[in-house]
């Protein structure tokens, strides 16, 4: 297998092989424990740093980091965005919102975006802004469609419901706000991704202290699991350890968790940097929709028909705002080069 289609394959491996493999850890650990969203984000937030460390570790330099490309005050903006987006997005599962509609409801994100990006001088074309009708319509179609289920099992489980939705509806405002920052960072000091990835996880480790006490009861509760039989071969099981062989359920999703989301991003990262932002769109959109139908399969999810069409309306407003915008941008740089070639003649 030549190098070049090594590369070709390997994002769109590592996309649907680590984010729809995180889907499945993370509705294995919902089912069971659907409050420890605490604990998943930790968990993400600490691996991320970690392999970051590695990465920008410089026994040469006084702080032991390389230098950076962008001053820490500025990512000190994004790093409590971020936090915030993430830990609302987790903790929405302790409110009655099932892993599908979390998945339908965060696809609906550009509809914020345009929101957002309009009070601050972000214009959008015709395309977009009838795509985004579509996506706002099937977010609400879909919103209206579970709320019935959960009416009709009781009032409490309504309001709960109601209470995840919200929660859900912040996450998506503060990441449309936190999109303006990045790409604003982007602008003024380049695109230095990896250097943000590190330093919005790493720096980002002590905002959980006040959440310790949360964090370390869940922990405790994960190692009191019932323990997994691991399909190993019987030469490999001999060689390990009891605990290792045996390991607490929960705590074995845990680490799947984390392990997959970080294959996901990396995934992510290698796409965008070797194709269209279209063909990103395209791609995170089939991922979306595999994990739905994975999610439906695997666990025996049964959303009701207005779910369902509300889930179809997003997915097709999320591919035509995607398309449209990458026509935009495509537009924008033919121009942009055609001015440039005006000033050099």
């Amino acid at each position: 297998m030549s190098a070049e289609l090594i590369s070709a394959v390997a994002p769109i491996f590592l996309i649907f092989g680590g984010c729809c493999s995180n889907v499945f850890a993370l509705e294995a650990i919902i089912k069971t424990d659907p409050t420890s969203g605490h604990l998943l984000t930790f968990a993400q937030f600490l691996l991320v740093a970690f392999e970051g460390l590695l990465q920008h570790f410089d026994p040469k330099s006084p702080t032991l980091l390389k230098t950076r490309h962008v001053p820490v005050r500025r990512w000190i903006g994004q790093i409590i965005l971020f936090f915030s987006v993430s830990l609302l997005n987790n903790a929405a599962f302790g409110y009655h919102i099932s892993v599908p509609v979390h998945i339908i409801l965060r696809s609906g994100g550009s509809v914020t975006t345009m929101v957002v990006g309009y009070f601050f001088g972000k214009r959008f074309s015709r395309n977009q802004v009838y795509s985004v009708m579509l996506l706002t319509v099937g977010v609400i179609i879909a919103a209206l469609g579970d709320a019935q289920g959960k009416e009709s099992q009781s009032e409490q489980s309504l309001d709960r419901f109601i209470t995840g939705l919200a929660i859900l509806f912040v996450a998506q405002v503060l990441s449309a706000f936190m999109g303006l920052y990045v790409e604003q960072t982007y602008v003024t000091y380049g695109k230095h991704w990896r250097e943000g990835l590190f330093y919005t996880h790493f720096l980002a480790l002590p905002l959980f202290i006040p959440l310790a006490s949360n964090i370390n009861s869940h922990i405790k509760s994960y190692m009191a699991s019932p323990r997994l039989k691991l399909p190993l071969p019987s030469a490999v099981t001999a060689l390990l350890p009891w605990h290792f062989a045996h390991p607490p359920s929960r705590m074995f999703y845990l680490f799947l968790n984390v392990f997959t989301q970080y294959v996901c991003v990396r995934g992510v990262n290698l796409l965008g940097s070797s194709v269209t932002a279209l063909t990103v769109t395209i791609v995170l959109n089939i991922r979306k929709l595999a994990s739905l139908l994975l999610s439906i399969w695997l666990f025996g999810n049964r959303l009701n028909t207005g779910v369902m069409v509300g889930a179809a309306l997003v997915f097709i407003g999320g591919g035509l705002y995607g398309y449209e915008g990458a026509r935009q941008n495509q537009k924008k740089k033919a121009v942009e080069a055609k001015e440039k070639a005006k000033k050099t003649e």
